[in-house]
C-alpha cells in the first residue's frame, strides 16, 4: 500500500496584496547596531574638538598664562567689590592677555579652533577706539558698519589658517614621526 503523506494546511496569500510584517528584534538590534556605527564614523570625522596633544607654552612648562587668568580674575574680584577702579580694569587686562596667549597657541597650531573669540577682540578694540575718538554716537548701528566688516573678514582669515594648520597637524600625526607641537 502507497505511504499517504500528511498535508499540511496553509494559509495563502493573496497575490495582490503586501507580506504580512513580522516583528523582528533582531532587524531592531541591526538597525541600532548601524545607526550607532554611523554616529561613531560622524564622530571621528568630525573637524571640531582637538587633534593630538595640548601645544607646549612659550615660557616651557611654567603656566604662566593660567597663573595670569587666575590673578586677573582675583583682581578684577577684588575691584569689582571695591566699585570698580584700576585693579578691576588691571584683573580685565591681565586676565584677557592670558585668554588670548592660550587661544593664540591653540589656535594657531591646529590644536582647537576659536576663530569666533579671536576675530571678536580686534573688533571690539577698534569699537572703543571709534567711541573713545569719535564720542558716543547718536544710533548704535553706526558702529556696527565698522565692527561687523572687521570681524567677518578675521573670522574668515583665522578660520581658513586654521583648517590649514590642522590639517598640517592630522598629516604630523598620521606620519607619526614628528611630535605634535
Amino acid at each position: 500500500m502507497p505511504s499517504q503523506k500528511s498535508k499540511r494546511s496553509r494559509k495563502r496569500r493573496k497575490p495582490d496584496s503586501a507580506p504580512r510584517a513580522v516583528p523582528s528584534s533582531r532587524r531592531d538590534e541591526r538597525a541600532v547596531r548601524a545607526a550607532e556605527t554611523e554616529r561613531r564614523r560622524r564622530r571621528e570625522q568630525r573637524r571640531l574638538g582637538h587633534e593630538g596633544e595640548r601645544p607646549e607654552g612659550p615660557f616651557g612648562g611654567l603656566p604662566v598664562s593660567e597663573v595670569a587668568i587666575l590673578l586677573g580674575i582675583v583682581a578684577a574680584v577684588f575691584g569689582f567689590l571695591n566699585g570698580g577702579g584700576p585693579a578691576l580694569v588691571v584683573g580685565l587686562v591681565v586676565c584677557a592677555l592670558g585668554v588670548c596667549e592660550i587661544t593664540a597657541r591653540e589656535h594657531f597650531s591646529g590644536y582647537r579652533s576659536h576663530t569666533a573669540l579671536l576675530a571678536a577682540l580686534p573688533a571690539v578694540l577698534i569699537e572703543v577706539g571709534v567711541v573713545a575718538i569719535v564720542g558716543e554716537p547718536k544710533q548704535r548701528a553706526f558702529l556696527l558698519v565698522v565692527v561687523v566688516p572687521v570681524f567677518s573678514v578675521l573670522f574668515w582669515l583665522l578660520r581658513r589658517q586654521f583648517i590649514i594648520a590642522r590639517q598640517a597637524r592630522v598629516a604630523r600625526s598620521a606620519r607619526g614621526s614628528v611630535p605634535l607641537s
